[in-house]
């Protein structure tokens, strides 16, 4: 159980280092990547060091959640704003 709250705590982490990357000056195209291989780093080292197919399969999921999370809150909130600007 506290694999699997440890690894859900890891998915915003890994959300602001990718955002610090891109201020930083890496290009928004390498932020899925960048989010998958930090996932898997932690899920290998940090989560499951013992069993390295539990540690990519949990790193997947932290890197891809974190890349979708992130797409899904910056198209929201896009919508959001043509939706305030049609009514202006």
């Amino acid at each position: 159980m506290d694999q699997h709250v440890y690894g859900v705590a890891l998915v915003p982490l890994i959300m602001g280092v990718v955002e610090l990357t891109k201020l930083w000056g890496v290009s928004s195209k390498w932020a899925a990547l960048l989010s998958v291989l930090l996932g898997l780093t932690a899920g290998l080292t940090l989560v499951s060091p013992d069993s390295w197919i539990r540690g990519t399969i949990v790193g997947l999921a932290m890197g891809l959640s974190a890349s979708g999370l992130y797409s899904g809150v910056k198209n929201t909130r896009e919508g959001v704003r043509k939706r305030m600007y049609k009514r202006n």
